[in-house]
């Protein structure tokens, strides 16, 4: 057997070694441990989901809605109001035990006041609100949205607020088939974890989408009041309209008739719709002006103008009607990888 060789000369000079580049450099240089052994958080990420808890500046009469959306939306808070008779007086709390919470999905075209009227919802019951889209919920952590889903849920129980939801699609979709199982399993666990605290939940949970139908069955059935935000029929336009032109804007043409003419020409406009030309209309109603060198009034000429060019861009600009199912699975898997952090490279 060969003698062991001793290393204490060897580490002596090491040391010494070691002991004059520290002075040299002026230098802490790491110990041993820190070498050999690196921390063991030194790839991990403290995560703290900011929630936002607001108070509502309108309420449902600040609205306009159709009469159907509206009786739906009144349906949706007589179950709060009446709960007591319901739940105690007429015992139906021994059959729904879930009854106190008030699950809502609000869903119709784009700009038809979904968000607006969660809001106004929870104004009109004097409640804050949680506002959450994708963004907030979303994290480049694996594991880590579905913790975020849990944080709100409990936020909300602590301050009685009502949570909102927008492009609830993306959160309650159907299993994705055509992305890696890792990633599959991913999504599956954070919308089973979405399901499991809104079995928990004493409050209200608005969800809101533009794509209804591409809710999992199982979140379908377990919200309690889908309401359809129609777009304005001819009466909605004309207080939309009533509205958009505050009585400070001069207008060219008499009110009544200039809102009448102008909300039969926006037929299939959105609430949104009509406010962008609005914003269209001003400041071309102001450089007409300037340029002619009288005084700024709104025309009915400028007026469709802009509505035409909303019609054109409406026809011609990402038209959600007219996207293939080919592209709109594209776009939950997108949707999906986004929400969990997973960028293509």
């Amino acid at each position: 057997m060969f003698p062991r060789k001793k290393k204490s000369n060897l580490d002596d000079l090491v040391n010494h070694c070691l002991d004059e580049v520290k002075n040299e450099l002026g230098k802490n240089l790491p110990n041993e441990d820190s070498v050999s052994k690196p921390s063991s958080n030194a790839n991990t990420k403290e995560i703290s989901l900011d929630v936002q808890i607001s108070k509502p500046q309108v309420t449902l009469d600040d609205v306009i809605l159709s009469m159907s959306t509206r009786v739906q939306l009144e349906e949706g808070m007589a179950k709060l109001r009446f709960h007591k008779i319901i739940y105690e007086d007429w015992n139906f709390g021994s059959i729904d035990k879930q009854g106190r919470s008030v699950i809502l999905n609000f869903f119709g075209d784009p700009g038809t006041g979904k968000t607006l009227t969660a809001e106004a919802f929870a104004g009109s019951l004097n409640m804050p609100i949680i506002k959450l889209g994708i963004a907030e919920l979303e994290s480049k952590f694996m594991g880590e949205t579905s913790k975020n889903i849990q944080t709100v849920f409990q936020k909300a129980t602590e301050s009685g607020a009502v949570l909102f939801f927008d492009e609830a699609d993306t959160l309650l979709g159907k299993r994705l088939s055509s992305v890696t199982q890792g990633i599959d399993n991913e999504v599956n666990s954070m919308r089973s974890t979405l399901l499991i605290e809104l079995e928990k939940f004493n409050g209200i949970a608005i969800f809101a989408t533009n794509f209804a139908k591409n809710y999992d069955e199982a979140f379908r059935s377990r919200i309690s009041h889908h309401i359809h935000f129609d777009l304005p029929d001819l009466d909605n336009r004309k207080a939309l309209w009533n509205r958009m032109l505050v009585p400070e804007i001069p207008l060219a043409e008499e009110r009544e008739t200039l809102i009448t003419q102008i909300a039969e020409l926006t037929e299939g406009f959105s609430g949104r719709e009509i406010r962008t030309c609005m914003r269209l209309v001003l400041p071309k109603t102001l450089l007409e002006a300037e340029k002619a060198q009288i005084a700024p009034k709104v025309t009915l000429s400028q007026l469709q103008a802009v509505i035409s060019q909303v019609n054109i861009a409406k026809k011609e600009v990402a038209s959600s009607r007219r996207r293939t199912e080919r592209s709109e699975r594209i776009e939950e898997v997108q949707s999906a990888k986004s929400l969990l952090g997973i960028s293509e490279n």
